[in-house]
């Protein structure tokens, strides 16, 4: 801050707390700042002072030009500066006078930040529902400094025993429980936990208003309590302490009728960073995973800010169920939310991202409805496809999911449960119902020429993919694949198949009977029509039943 800026600043505060400056007494300053400390006694003697309304740097303009035509050169420098003077003294002692303002109290932040190094402190995050229940979601031991590096441990909650930490070189993310690492590049990091200080003076710097709305106790620390409206976004609060300047809590605004409060309880300022923290060791018996690895985020704003939207948190969820962990997959844009049942063993994961290219079901997957618009349903899950690439689903035995895209968006929900709990979630992310077609539903078409099945060749067949053999006559495009080749190749197949695996399309599945479009110019056959004829369920093999030769 200019030091002369500082002095009268000082010099106002004292007055303004009915006190006399120093200064007054014995003045040591400039001229012009006597001038100025004048000025503002001046001022401060007024009684109901007027202030300026709109209009008024418009008609100080004019008086300026008015008296430019009548005074000599000279003589127009001087009041110049005499007019240029008396706007410094009213801006300063508006906003002096006045609760803080944006420029005061975002400058005092940035100022006071300049001085920081880096910064030690116990981070709390609550969320409060709709109605009004609060829960503590996270407490966090931080380190940070303002190159950008962090350590971050969490204490209590959802990442208990969990450190996340970048160095500048290398960024990870350490899990007790799974005794795993994940190790990400250190650049770009999308990742910034809330109230970062830094970033947190930044978004009020850039925010279209901001104005202080009251007084608050945080942790036994005097604060301002600041409302932040930023750019196309919902306004939010911050406390900053009167001492210090710099932000002690964060309220978020009301969102997927959560809301989030994130409190500094503890916070004190270092040179740097303890060096040990920012090594990367990995611990016996710990895997290290740099392979589409999840990075564990604290609540929906963390995740929104690596992400870039605001994830959708699936109302009215099937009782039982709590939220216990929010993850992204970095360089993929993708969210997950964890749920666990009350048993412990029940676990169904949320994702979503923003969608791209075209919407392709696995070749195993039944076709469904999620709201009106095309979907997927596996059971089990045999083909990661689309948004369920680079998911971690450790230890969930039996897995299912529903898959779907809504405006613009891509979803998912995975988990070992039932397809009808699945639905349920589904239903309640997606705003509508899940349409699943009826066993044995017909499919659009019959077959123009029919392909006769010997019932007790097929059955054979079924015990040998229950122990485990032939597994591909569980995937129809794959049971499609091997009977155009040998229509094509009716002596056996030697080296590749003359119908490639990626020239199949499965257009139609009911989970019985299903539909396999052949592509290329080659093939004498053009759909292939197949049925589960042995076993009518995920387990059951498929059976080609006919087909329509190529037009």
């Amino acid at each position: 801050m200019d030091d002369n800026v500082r002095k009268l600043s000082e010099y106002i505060d004292k007055l303004n707390a009915e006190q006399r400056p120093d200064q007054h007494e014995s003045p040591e300053d400039s001229p012009e700042l006597e001038r100025l400390y004048h000025a503002v006694r001046l001022v401060k003697s007024l009684k109901d002072p007027a202030l300026p309304g709109k209009d008024y740097p418009e008609r100080l303009a004019a008086v300026v030009r008015n008296r430019q035509r009548q005074k000599s050169r000279k003589r127009f420098w001087q009041r110049g500066m005499a007019a240029a003077a008396a706007v410094l003294v009213i801006a300063v002692m508006i906003s002096t006078m006045l609760p803080f303002g944006k420029a005061d109290i975002v400058h005092a932040m940035e100022q006071a930040y300049r001085e920081v190094e880096a910064y030690h402190g116990v981070l709390e995050i609550v969320s409060t529902s709709a109605e009004g229940s609060r829960s503590l979601r996270s407490k966090l031991e931080v380190w940070a400094d303002k190159e950008g590096h962090y350590y971050i441990k969490g204490l209590e909650g959802w990442q208990e025993g969990v450190i996340t930490a970048n160095n500048g070189m290398k960024k990870w993310q350490v899990r007790p429980e799974s005794k795993e690492i994940y190790v990400f590049p250190a650049f770009p990091d999308p990742y910034s936990f809330i109230l970062e200080l830094g970033s947190e003076i930044e978004q009020a710097k850039d925010a279209l208003s901001t104005r202080v709305v009251g007084e608050d106790t945080i942790a036994g620390r005097e604060t301002d309590v600041l409302e932040v409206t930023p750019k196309g976004g919902a306004p939010y609060r911050i406390w900053v302490d009167k001492e210090t300047r710099l932000p002690l809590q964060k309220q978020t605004a009301m969102q997927n009728a959560l809301q989030s409060t994130v409190t500094y309880t503890a916070i004190e300022f270092s040179p740097k960073i303890p060096g040990e923290l920012l090594v990367l060791d990995v611990p016996d018996g710990y895997s290290e995973i740099d392979k589409n690895p999840e990075q564990y985020v604290n609540n929906l704003e963390e995740a929104a800010g690596a992400v870039g939207f605001m994830p959708i948190v699936p109302g009215g969820v099937p009782e039982g169920f709590d939220i216990d962990g929010i993850a992204i997959v970095p360089g993929t844009g993708l969210v997950k939310l964890y749920y666990t049942a009350q048993d412990k063993d029940t676990r169904i994961v949320t994702v979503q991202g923003k969608a791209a290219g075209e919407f392709e079901r696995a070749s195993n997957a039944v076709f469904a409805k999620v709201n009106g618009s095309p979907a997927e349903v596996q059971s089990p899950v045999q083909d990661g496809r689309g948004i369920l690439e680079g998911g971690q689903y450790d230890g969930m035995a039996g897995i299912r999911s529903v898959r779907w895209r809504q405006d613009g968006y891509e979803y998912a929900v995975v988990g070992n449960a039932s397809l009808d709990m699945l639905a349920q979630f589904a239903t309640a992310l997606a705003g509508g119902p899940v349409e699943m077609p009826e066993p044995g539903e017909g499919l659009t078409g019959k077959p123009q020429v029919e392909v006769p099945v010997n019932m007790e060749v097929e059955q054979n067949e079924q015990k040998s993919v229950d122990a485990g053999h032939s597994p591909w006559r569980l995937d129809p495009a794959y049971v499609a694949q091997v009977f155009v080749s040998l229509e094509m190749s009716p002596g056996g197949i030697t080296g590749d198949y003359p119908i490639q695996y990626e020239e199949l399309e499965v257009v139609e599945n009911n989970g019985v009977e299903a539909v396999v479009r052949v592509g290329g110019d080659k093939t004498p056959i053009g759909k292939v029509y197949l049925e589960r004829l042995v076993r009518q369920d995920s387990t059951g093999i498929w059976t080609v039943v006919g087909y329509d030769p190529a037009e």
